[in-house]
């Protein structure tokens, strides 16, 4: 069966437009991944300051495969679950944009049970 890593990103609450408007600039990065299965970024409604990352793999190479290449250039020159963008900075070299989470944590686990939905 598939695994999930989920990505726990600490987010202050002045960082959340900008941590959401990161990921969805780089809305198809993961998609086309060999063995990607699922994605989704899970907003705090109450008592957290913690964003989830959820992503499925059909397994842990195909994570890793991603982790070594893909996820690499999709987070160049950002903080991990920052994003893109960045400026000129004054001596001409690209500026790296300020990290809008605070601290990470990867949790990884087996898919042991799954329903989906029934039709009709």
């Amino acid at each position: 069966m598939s695994i999930v890593k989920i990505n726990v990103l600490t987010v202050p609450e002045e960082q959340r437009e900008t941590l959401e408007q990161r990921f969805a600039a780089r809305a198809g990065a993961v998609e086309n991944s060999d063995g990607f299965e699922h994605f989704e970024l899970l907003r705090p409604v109450e008592g957290t300051d913690q964003y989830l990352v959820y992503t499925r793999w059909r397994d842990e190479a195909s994570f890793e495969a991603w982790m070594a290449g893909s996820m690499k250039t999709a987070h160049k020159g950002t903080d991990q679950g920052a994003g893109q963008g960045g400026g000129d900075a004054a001596d001409g070299q690209a500026e790296k944009p300020k990290p809008a989470a605070s601290g990470a944590t990867l949790w990884s686990f087996e898919v042991v049970q799954q329903a989906e939905p029934k039709n009709g």
